[in-house]
């Protein structure tokens, strides 16, 4: 008789810990997170062959490094150091824009929180580079996003700026946003960008409003 109590007691609690897992799995992460082995190379159509290259080591994207014919050297800085924390990619989920061999937008988006970021990688040694994590990238599904166009926000504000010529325009949300960048739709659901107009669904609230202005980019 004790045997069986043991066996129904046993039976019951590995049927609550299966329906435990099963409720409780984790959610889909934003792009296949399988270990990548190879380097991630991009380059430009300028005459020079400027690139920009993401070396990997244990799956993870450890150093970047970008330059041209001619350049004299390559830069480079430790991905985890530039970005601030550990994060997983894919090549599909990573774009680059050159503007001939004076700089590059490199954009991704980091495969477990979709959280988009934005590198310009400047080729003179002496112009730093510069860095948004708070990037609204054409990779994202969810975000329509003319070709060309550096679309990100500070919680406040939408920001565009075209990745060539530098010209930006602004549209303003009304107020701030608690914004979780790793989770980001909970606050922007959607965004379409062009270079005339942005429009947005957002969060205000409880409440999901559209956003839009007609811009000229200056």
């Amino acid at each position: 008789m004790r045997t069986l109590f043991i066996l129904i007691t046993a039976a019951i609690i590995s049927a609550s810990l299966q329906s435990c897992s099963w409720f409780s799995s984790a959610p889909p992460s934003f792009c296949d997170t399988s270990c990548i082995n190879e380097n991630i190379r991009f380059t430009g159509t300028n005459e020079n062959n400027p690139y920009v290259e993401i070396s990997i080591a244990n799956c993870l994207p450890d150093t970047l490094s970008w330059s041209y014919d001619g350049l004299g050297t390559k830069r480079k800085i430790g991905f985890a150091y530039l970005i601030g924390r550990t994060v997983k990619i894919n090549k599909s989920f990573v774009k680059v824009q050159f503007k001939e061999n004076q700089y590059a937008w490199i954009l991704f988006n980091d495969c477990i929180t979709g959280r988009g970021f934005q590198i310009k990688l400047p080729y003179d040694k002496e112009t730093p580079f510069s860095l948004k994590s708070s990037g609204l990238n054409p990779l994202d599904p969810k975000f329509s996003i003319e070709d060309g166009l550096i679309v990100n926000t500070d919680r406040g504000n939408l920001f565009v700026e075209d990745a060539i010529d530098g010209k930006k325009a602004m549209m303003t949300f009304g107020e701030k946003l608690d914004i979780d960048y790793d989770a980001i739709h909970d606050h922007i659901d959607s965004v379409a960008v062009t270079r005339n107009k942005v429009w947005a669904r957002i969060r205000i609230g409880n409440e999901w409003v559209i956003k839009e202005k007609i811009i000229v980019l200056e």
